[in-house]
């Protein structure tokens, strides 16, 4: 049967919402990614152009990415981080999150069902953990019994942030050598099954 995407419907927890990726929210992902703090605490972050985001969104409206067999890529939902701007936040936007649906070596040993990043100074209030439970019930509606979720071992905030989610830690993994991760000077992934 083929892959559906499904409306999830609102996505909001208090100051949180998840909305999909558009253009008029692209301002706001760059000034987050342009703020002093992600820029001296993750450079990689503040390189983000509003071009590239608005060529993102154009290639999968909505965030919605479908399944793409060549290059091994399952279907995936990728969400952007709004504050409310009535709670008067510090960025307009906290990050993203993703939830990818399927159940391939890949997913399940190395990159996970669920990929998430916070900028720095959106950090702190456990916008990831919210964000990953705004989107527990449509992963239920997909089917999924489980969600592995991986992080690099050094990362413990993401760390925490799994075990607050009631996600067990399985194993540290290594990453082959052939692995775009790899290649990124990525070497270990901490592996985390979050029973749904």
């Amino acid at each position: 049967m083929a892959f559906r995407f499904i409306d999830p419907g609102p996505l909001i927890d208090r100051e949180l919402e998840l909305v999909s990726p558009a253009e008029r929210w692209a301002d706001g992902m760059i000034e987050a990614a342009s703020h002093p703090y992600t820029i001296a605490i993750s450079p990689k972050d503040s390189e983000v152009t509003r071009e590239q985001l608005v060529h993102y969104i154009r290639e999968f409206p909505l965030g919605r990415q479908p399944v793409n067999t060549a290059k091994n890529l399952v279907p995936a939902y990728a969400f952007w981080m709004r504050l409310r701007p009535e709670f008067s936040p510090a960025v307009p936007m906290a990050g993203g999150l993703s939830l990818r649906i399927g159940h391939t070596m890949n997913l399940e040993t190395y990159i996970g069902h669920i990929g998430y990043t916070v900028y720095p100074p959106a950090r702190g209030n456990h916008y990831a953990e919210r964000a990953v439970r705004l989107i527990l019930p449509l992963a239920k509606r997909h089917g999924m019994e489980s969600l592995w979720i991986t992080c690099n071992p050094e990362n413990a905030a993401s760390r925490r942030t799994c075990e607050r989610l009631g996600a067990v830690m399985v194993d540290i993994v290594d990453l082959p050598m052939d692995h775009n991760l790899y290649q990124k000077g990525e070497r270990k992934k901490c592996r985390f099954r979050l029973a749904l």
